[in-house]
């Protein structure tokens, strides 16, 4: 469809506005109608701006999206970074790239792996978060490197169980990443024998190495 106005979609980081970039923060400002999460639009919207929440409801998110750009341009929030599992995929589907303006932001992935120092260019990046993957991303090799994001189902100590599974060895490295940019920041290091039994850390980033 074409658009009379743009979609701005706008990746707001792991959640601390510390790593909001600064063209994300000023469009964030100006806009007119906001979407987001409850907690993003808690955190960044004001009182003048019309806003909608991102819930399950995916599709009347869409139409609200769709009839507002008949008089704005919309500003959609999403965590991190918008080209990794995000909104982005969703809007891609109902309206036009042409439609479509996308400002990046840094991954909660992006950042576990700055917290410990370790490059990224070499891992698989992956979200079991509500999602399967598949056995050839999940097997063992020598020298392979995952970015996990996790959720309540597919928590760390399931994980390690797929990955054991799956021809890890129980002493590859695991750091596990909760609330990454906020004051109660947590990461342990174990290995995957001990993330087995390692509770919590859903929605969090899983980094496992070999």
């Amino acid at each position: 469809m074409e658009c009379a106005y743009r979609i701005i979609v706008v990746g707001i980081g792991p959640g601390s506005a510390d790593y909001l970039l600064p063209a994300a923060s000023r469009t964030i400002k100006e806009a007119v109608v906001l979407v987001g999460s409850k907690r993003a639009l808690a955190t960044f919207a004001s009182e003048n701006q019309l806003t909608k929440v991102i819930d399950k409801d995916i599709g009347g998110v869409l139409d609200f999206v769709e009839q507002q750009l008949n008089r704005h341009d919309v500003v959609v929030m999403v965590s991190g970074d918008p080209g990794f599992y995000s909104m982005l995929t969703a809007l891609r589907k109902r309206f036009s790239p042409d439609c479509l303006t996308v400002i990046p932001g840094i991954s909660s992935v992006q950042l576990a792996f700055a917290r410990l120092a370790e490059v990224w260019q070499d891992a698989a990046l992956i979200s079991m978060h509500g999602r399967e993957v598949d056995d050839a991303v999940l097997c063992y090799r020598p020298g392979y490197k995952l970015g996990i994001l996790t959720d309540n189902q597919h928590n760390p100590a399931n994980i390690a169980d797929i990955l054991l599974t799956h021809g890890w060895p129980k002493t590859a490295s695991v750091w596990l990443c909760a609330n990454l940019s906020y004051d109660n920041e947590s990461i342990i290091a174990v290995n995957l024998a001990e993330a087995r039994r390692t509770p919590g850390f859903e929605h969090s980033v899983m980094v496992v190495k070999a």
